[in-house]
């Protein structure tokens, strides 16, 4: 099970990899089309060029109706949003996802992956309920289907709009679009479980930095000496809360996108979609690592989250300290057998 996991997984971040290796060589701008050209000069004709002159400079116009922008056609302050977000953030993210994907190959190749000290003993630790693993696999479906309609909305113009039909790239277009638009609200849903869940797992400790002192165990002169760590090490407690405060972050832009309903101006959109793009991207650029770490990064790294129990070598070397405390408990000896009428009991004195 967690090899066909694995092996599915691979293949997702090796498809990511390959659209954004080709998103980085596309070009960044669209070529006027010759009909363009003369739908423009039409209009310009019909109205005249210093009515169009005066509409650019942002000059008001007269209208019954009451809303507060309702009086400008063209928002002159909207091309600096238009030139941070295609000139600057477009191309800069996908240089920067392009970039992690090297990094955790790099990374794989160069380094490796951390190794266990000594063989597994066969003995299974309690680490997850399946409340916590389907909780994770719902929040990384979502995570992952959003990011991937996300990013077809931003540079799929660049890379699928010029290799298919007109027709085509619109339904993709619009599925995208629909996708991201119902599913964002769900996320938001699953991310507050998530904080809710799983915050006491995630406090900051002295036992850090020692861990982060050390990098983890993971490079340098201190890789593979395991330091330290509770239920939750320093890099997972981080991933932790990127994900909370910039994923609220993307819930909260969003919801003012998603809903123009509550008096948004222009300004309010364009600031909601370039902080939506930011806090996206740099939740993309963070779960490149996590994803490596339980892929790649790390011996039996991914089996707690498959099958909720992970070999006791494993437990003593990564979370020694979080072993301690359970290694005594009923369900971890060898041969306990649950009453069917009991519900899963705590992993830890963190979930009780």
């Amino acid at each position: 099970m967690t090899k066909r996991i694995q092996r599915w997984l691979t293949i997702i971040v090796t498809a990511l990899m390959m659209v954004f290796s080709v998103s980085t060589m596309a070009s960044g701008s669209d070529t006027t089309t010759a009909g363009e050209a003369v739908v423009k000069k039409e209009v310009i004709g019909f109205a005249g060029a210093d009515y169009w002159r005066m509409v650019k400079d942002g000059e008001k116009g007269y209208t019954t109706s009451g809303w507060p922008e309702h009086d400008v056609l063209i928002s002159v302050p909207g091309q600096t949003w238009y030139i941070l977000k295609e000139k600057w953030m477009s191309p800069l993210g996908a240089l920067a996802i392009f970039g992690s994907l090297v990094m955790v190959t790099l990374a794989y190749v160069v380094i490796g992956p951390l190794k266990l000290s000594k063989p597994k003993t066969g003995r299974k630790i309690k680490r997850w309920s399946r409340i916590d693993r389907a909780l994770h696999w719902s929040m990384a479906f979502t995570f992952l289907t959003l990011g991937f309609s996300g990013l077809t909305l931003v540079y799929g113009k660049h890379f699928i709009k010029p290799i298919i039909p007109s027709e085509i790239w619109g339904w993709i277009i619009l599925a995208a679009k629909q996708y991201h638009n119902y599913m964002g609200p769900i996320f938001a849903i699953l991310l507050l479980a998530v904080l809710i869940k799983w915050w006491r797992k995630s406090t900051f400790n002295k036992v850090d930095l020692e861990w982060f002192k050390k990098m983890g165990g993971m490079v340098g002169k201190h890789k593979g000496s395991h330091p330290s760590a509770g239920f939750s090490n320093g890099g997972e407690k981080v991933i932790f809360w990127l994900l909370i405060v910039f994923g609220f972050s993307i819930a909260a832009s969003g919801f003012v996108l998603d809903f123009p309903i509550f008096d948004q101006t222009r300004r309010d959109m364009e600031l909601s979609n370039l902080l939506h793009m930011l806090s996206a991207l740099i939740l993309i650029c963070g779960f490149i690592f996590h994803i490596y770490i339980g892929l790649f990064g790390m011996e039996a790294g991914l089996d707690g989250m498959v099958t909720g129990e992970v070999d006791e070598t494993w437990a003593r070397e990564h979370h020694n300290l979080w072993f301690d405390e359970v290694k005594d408990l009923p369900e971890n000896q060898p041969g306990y057998e649950p009453d069917k009428q009991n519900v899963e009991k705590p992993t830890s004195s963190l979930d009780r």
